[in-house]
């Protein structure tokens, strides 16, 4: 039986994870990150119905991963926190890897010097996508006005 799995059925935060190794599926994660940016709480529509969320970019020496606040989480992070987080999970969303933090997630300030300021660009990548372009950036793609073609 894999570590994945026994952390599953036992519940316990896994040992801490770099965040390239981050793939959908994984349960009771435990990463050490620094926050790089976060988003105000919003509402939004679920299956589950209507549920408030925030966004955070948080990131280590490895790369850079969205996280995803839920509930009672959504103002946990701010810019420029160092945290441990245990207890989250990972799941895809538009092809890209994401992080979720929620009700059972604790999360742990930790000293500024505990993560790397060098944050990379490289985001950890959803199984059988392609990897996402970076933030901001179009990837080199030209885009075609009506009429017009693109040699």
């Amino acid at each position: 039986m894999n570590s994945s799995s026994e952390n599953r059925s036992s519940g316990r935060p896994s040992p801490p994870i770099n965040v390239m190794q981050l793939r959908p599926g994984m349960e009771n994660v435990t990463v050490r990150v620094r926050v790089l940016n976060t988003t105000q709480p919003r509402t939004i529509e679920t299956k589950k119905g209507a549920r408030t969320i925030s966004n955070a970019i948080v990131g280590d020496s490895t790369g850079r991963v969205e996280a995803v606040l839920w509930g009672e989480k959504v103002t946990a992070l701010k810019t420029g926190d160092v945290v441990e987080i245990k207890g989250a999970w990972v799941t895809a969303y538009r092809g890209k890897v994401q992080l979720n933090i929620g009700r059972n997630t604790d999360i742990t300030p930790l000293p500024g010097d505990s993560v790397s300021e060098e944050i990379p660009e490289s985001e950890p990548r959803a199984a059988g996508g392609p990897p996402a372009p970076p933030r901001g950036r179009r990837g080199g793609f030209t885009k075609k006005r009506r009429g017009e073609s693109i040699e």
